[in-house]
């Protein structure tokens, strides 16, 4: 609402317009769950890949080679920039975070192409953000890519903002769900990423006390104390991603 009490109208269309996209995508993505399991599919791969590609539509007739096609086959893709024109919308995207289930789909998929991408937007959503734009559902999929991300790249000075990031995830509807869908070489990520954040944990360091850094003789039992608090943070979180 604008500060005379109007409504912004601007503001409206945009949150009921990414809503039906939401809505949109989660009919598709069932729709596309249940044609799977109709066809009694050799493995959870051949499943998984009918889902992300819920979002094709078939060629036809017209679509033929060497005429002008006016049908996007592929929406989620966009058109084909040179390399600095594509550099150049990824900082616009980084600068203007999505803020619904919608946008995030659209970036994730189209405007973030390498991992490390991806885990910049993971961490500059951050937890909180990530549970408020995916309060109503996690999207198929998307569990086993962000552990994937989050494995690859994630760093000592990031731990503490990757643990957030897991936990929010943890608290999504179906969690349980998601999980149990994680593919072989997923699940091995998710072991792989919380045996870097076990290996990171001595010498934890916070936001404003470096690494190694002693102030006085009280902050090696505030740190042992801090570290142990740490500790079970991870096993905790270990034993919702069971990871053994």
């Amino acid at each position: 609402m604008e500060a005379g009490g109007a409504v912004d109208m601007a503001a409206l269309r945009a949150e009921l317009r990414a809503a039906l996209e939401a809505d949109e995508k989660h009919e598709r993505e069932n729709s596309a769950k249940l044609r799977a399991v109709r066809q009694r599919l050799a493995s959870y791969r051949e499943f998984r890949d009918i889902v992300l590609a819920s979002h094709l539509r078939p060629l036809e007739k017209k679509d033929k080679m060497g005429n002008k096609r006016n049908v996007l086959w592929n929406p989620c893709a966009g058109h084909t920039r040179d390399q600095q024109a594509t550099e150049v919308e990824i900082t616009q995207e980084l600068e203007q975070l999505p803020r619904t289930s919608a946008e995030f789909y659209r970036d994730w998929r189209r405007c973030f192409q390498s991992g490390k991408e991806k885990y910049q937007l993971l961490l500059k959503l951050e937890g909180k953000a990530l549970s408020r734009i995916f309060q109503a559902e996690l999207g198929f999929g998307l569990l086993g890519e962000f552990l994937t991300v989050l494995a690859e790249n994630v760093c000592h000075e990031d731990r503490d903002a990757v643990l957030q990031i897991l936990h929010s995830l943890s608290g999504t509807k179906r969690f349980g769900l998601n999980l149990d869908l994680l593919s072989t070489s997923e699940k091995e990520s998710t072991r792989d990423l919380f045996r870097k954040l076990q290996s990171m944990s001595g010498g934890y360091c916070s936001p404003g006390h470096p690494c190694g850094e002693v102030e006085g003789e009280a902050h090696p039992t505030n740190t042992s104390l801090q570290e142990e608090a740490e500790e079970r943070r991870v096993m905790e979180l270990m034993r919702c991603y069971q990871v053994s």
